[in-house]
């Protein structure tokens, strides 16, 4: 990869593609750094280890397998499988990494051009199926497109019936050697996902009462649990089909 490309997906999920292809030979410790950070000026771990190389270097030591992703929201905690400190501290900033084998998580926090790893217990955690992710997102996908367009999206959202309108446009993503071809590929549609379901729900656009607004919501809620979902199973190891 080279290292001035950046990459859309959110950094627990290139922490997870990375270090899992750093812990399994396919890249070095350069070639992780430069993947994870990004425009960043360091990213540190809380605790007696501070860098990140070593910290993962002592995870490898504590019987880490792969590292793998969680982006949970309010009720739908997905990628985790606690403890409850675990899941209170990634629910707030919306993301993890789990530790695959050490029975551990890091969760990050951006502290201005630093971003600052956590590192907690994690219990074992229940996954969607990269088949069954896939299957829901593309069903959610063309189902919402309906249902906004009988809401009139065009009308308060241009931007959003436009993408709607051009879904083979999706964001890039540039992988590691290791990660499937086919878990790039749903993770740029789940990163699709959410963008439209953020776009859509920035305000209320030409919303007429507050049923049309809930009528919104309502499309775009299981557009959005589809994306965080596709983006999980792209992201965690546990669930990779051979490539």
């Amino acid at each position: 990869m080279p290292t001035d490309t950046t990459s859309p997906l959110p950094v627990s999920g290139r922490l997870a593609w990375w270090a899992t292809a750093w812990l399994r030979g396919h890249v070095g410790p350069d070639d992780l750094l430069d993947a994870v950070l990004e425009g960043d000026v360091t990213h540190v771990v809380l605790g007696p280890d501070p860098g990140l190389l070593g910290a993962l270097a002592g995870l490898r030591a504590a019987g880490a397998t792969a590292f793998g992703a969680a982006f949970p929201v309010e009720g739908d905690p997905v990628g985790l499988g606690g403890p409850r400190e675990l899941n209170a501290a990634a629910l707030e900033v919306g993301e993890a990494v789990v530790v695959i084998g050490a029975d551990a998580a890091l969760v990050p926090s951006r502290v201005g051009p630093t971003v600052e790893w956590t590192l907690l217990p994690a219990s074992r955690r229940m996954l969607p199926d990269v088949g069954e992710a896939d299957r829901e997102l593309r069903w959610v996908l063309l189902d919402a497109a309906e249902r906004l367009a009988k809401l009139d999206v065009a009308r308060w959202r241009p931007e959003v019936a436009d993408r709607l309108m051009n879904l083979r446009h999706r964001p890039a993503v540039t992988a590691p050697p290791g990660v499937p071809t086919r878990c790039v590929d749903l993770a740029s549609r789940g990163l699709q996902a959410l963008g439209i379901a953020e776009l859509a729900l920035e305000d209320d656009g030409g919303a007429l009462s507050v049923h049309e607004m809930e009528q919104r919501r309502q499309a775009l809620a299981p557009l959005a649990r589809a994306g965080r979902r596709a983006l999980v199973a792209a992201c965690s190891p546990e669930v990779w089909p051979p490539d």
